[in-house]
């Protein structure tokens, strides 16, 4: 949402929302045609191209986009929304609105849904682009060991650009992509009326023909079909950008009818030549090969924009939500408090994005780790969409259980299918994910037994008021602001600067910074001021996972400060926080380690909470975990 308070259908209007969304959501499930059918008829996977085989598949793919997609994600999981946010965090945070506190089977689904969103985010830009550069190999086998090199030029150059945002190019992601479903779907309506035989596979027979006689291959072929929907979580992460409507309508209007065209134009070739190594580009006329892999480098690329801008927002939720330490955050856009970049994460990405395509080398060898990382989180936010229905929208079992369990046995045979190759790449998100989990589910609990050592034997600030009401303290002119984890007690860092300077300001503020379960909190909740008297007064504010922490501003907007005073007569007390190990440690010695060497490499709360940096004064404390 822009700062201006404007929503996006003012902004833009539908049109050009629609334009939009087209370019950004779209990215990902658009260029699944790049790859799909041609893994699901690799060599290796024993599935030859005959007629049932193929007419069997493109069954599967088209009542997968028709249940997945069309049903699931379009029409039931987007009313979802947390104040008009998607994604598994804000989804999350919905689901446990209805707790009185928070469940732990929640909180652990919430942080394997990041971290396999994190697997998908290195994963797509990786095998989009790898599998438009292979186009190069239906032009002439020459150009097979330029592959790799050009594929890693071209993601290198899109890490390399990423802290100049998206706001200056995003504007031909639209347009683009609109030229890439019109080609697509028109080549594949060329080819469907040379084989106009295939459309047999619009009907649900087909598939159930392909079980009946294939049986364990059938159920293994799931693995490559669920290619085809890999990219359904970007229509729910950014349904903030751009609303339900323009979503919906760009996905029924365009997106949907090409992708059946075109997935029925490389059936219908399949049909007529079972031996195409590369159904997607062999459905171009010669003369338009180079051309089409210009464009589908193009898409791809646009696709992989998409996935990590998605990674640099949830790890902004995250950071914020207390998933992840603090991390350096630059905003790309002067109206827009949603185009993030983070450095930290984009250099990681790219590191893992490169291992991944020197490692893997081809889109098929990826097909596995890909299909586990889609499925694993589309399986988590069904999970928590559930638990949403039930809870919030008062849903009666039977009516759940009549929606939810087939969205839930399908996404458990998408996900059993790909499981099975964890030996051919499957392990990789898996690895990954649980890498990511670990760090996460560390941090937090560190946090959680940091605060507690913190905070026990704190004075509450109504003892400490009349404390200092009736003692010597002598007070200096100006203002101090000490920043706190808690409202009602005297931070650490207040009674140290008395402990140490024997001093105490005229004016003291103990500023709380908390986060809601909400994307955005509105300005007249923002700021809860209480004055406790002998100059003492308790700042409560609130800012939403996807707001901007400033703590300046926020003083100043709720009158306890102006810039010019905040700027010439306030100091900031911080207690900056060393965990070191305890003989009795809260953590095992294993995660104790990596706390404490996270909480080191966290960004300095400074900077993180938007505080001038020349009137701060930082007071080192040790506490033992």
């Amino acid at each position: 949402m822009a700062n201006d308070g404007t929503t996006p259908a003012e902004r833009g209007g539908l049109p050009g929302l629609t334009l939009a969304a087209v370019g950004v959501v779209y990215g990902d499930i658009g260029t699944s045609p790049l790859y799909t059918l041609h893994a699901a008829f690799q060599p290796a996977g024993g599935l030859s191209p005959g007629t049932d085989a193929v007419l069997g598949v493109l069954s599967l793919v088209v009542w997968s986009l028709i249940v997945v997609v069309s049903l699931k994600y379009v029409t039931l999981v987007m009313r979802a929304d947390n104040k008009g946010e998607g994604g598994v965090l804000a989804l999350s945070a919905l689901a446990q609105r209805s707790e009185r506190r928070p469940r732990y089977a929640m909180v652990a689904l919430s942080i394997a849904g990041a971290a396999l969103f994190y697997g998908d985010g290195v994963i797509t830009p990786a095998i989009s682009v790898l599998s438009a550069a292979e186009g190069l190999h239906v032009v002439t086998p020459l150009f097979d060991r330029l592959v790799i090199p050009l594929s890693l030029a071209i993601l290198a150059a899109l890490f390399v650009v990423q802290h100049f945002g998206t706001g200056r190019v995003g504007r031909w992601f639209g347009p683009i992509m609109v030229v890439w479903f019109l080609v697509a779907g028109g080549l594949g309506l060329a080819s469907i009326i040379r084989t106009p035989d295939v459309l047999r596979a619009l009907s649900p027979l087909p598939a159930v023909a392909f079980f009946q006689t294939h049986h364990w291959q059938a159920f293994l072929a799931l693995g490559a079909v669920v290619l085809a929907v890999t990219g359904c979580e970007a229509l729910y992460a950014d349904m903030g950008h751009f609303g339900r409507t323009p979503i919906r309508i760009a996905w029924f209007g365009l997106v949907l009818p090409a992708l059946a065209l075109n997935y029925f134009g490389q059936g219908a070739l399949l049909l007529r030549q079972p031996a195409a190594i590369n159904p997607f580009f062999m459905l171009a006329p010669r003369w338009a090969l180079l051309p089409m892999v210009a464009l589908a480098t193009l898409a791809t690329v646009i696709a992989s924009q998409a996935v990590i801008s998605g990674a640099f927002s949830i790890s902004r939720q995250a950071t914020q939500l207390g998933f992840l330490p603090r991390m350096r955050v630059l905003h790309t856009s002067a109206t827009e408090t949603g185009q993030v970049y983070i450095p930290r994460v984009n250099w990681l990405l790219m590191a893992a994005v490169v291992g991944l395509v020197t490692g893997f080398r081809t889109s098929s060898h990826m097909a596995a780790a890909y299909g586990v990382a889609a499925t694993g989180t589309m399986a988590v936010t069904v999970v928590l969409a559930h638990h949403v229905a039930r809870r919030t929208w008062g849903w009666t079992m039977p009516a759940a259980a009549a929606v939810f369990a087939p969205l839930m046995l399908a996404d458990a045979a998408f996900f059993g299918a790909n499981i099975l190759k964890i030996g051919s790449g499957g392990w990789f998100p898996i690895l990954l994910a649980a890498g990511i989990y670990f760090m996460i589910s560390t941090w937090r609990r560190g946090r959680s037994a940091l605060m507690n050592r913190l905070y026990a034997r704190t004075m509450p600030l109504d003892r400490f008021v009349a404390w200092v009401r009736g003692d010597s303290i002598r007070r200096v002119p100006g203002t101090a602001a000490f920043l706190s984890g808690r409202p009602d007690v005297a931070p650490r860092s207040l009674m140290q600067n008395i402990e140490h300077n024997h001093v105490l300001h005229r004016r003291n503020l103990i500023v709380t910074v908390e986060t809601e379960d909400r994307p955005h909190v509105s300005e007249h909740y923002r700021h809860d001021v209480r004055d406790w008297g002998e100059g003492v007064s308790s700042v409560l504010l609130r800012y939403g996972f996807m707001d901007r922490t400033d703590v300046l501003g926020a003083l100043v907007e709720c009158g306890l400060l102006t810039r010019d005073a905040a700027m010439m007569e306030t100091s900031f007390f911080l207690s900056r926080v060393t965990p070191v190990p305890s003989d009795e440690p809260d953590l095992p010695p294993w995660r104790e380690g990596l706390f404490v060497f996270l909480s080191h490499e966290a960004v300095s709360a400074t900077e993180f909470l938007g505080l001038p940096p020349g009137r701060v004064i930082e007071l080192g404390a040790q506490v033992k975990i």
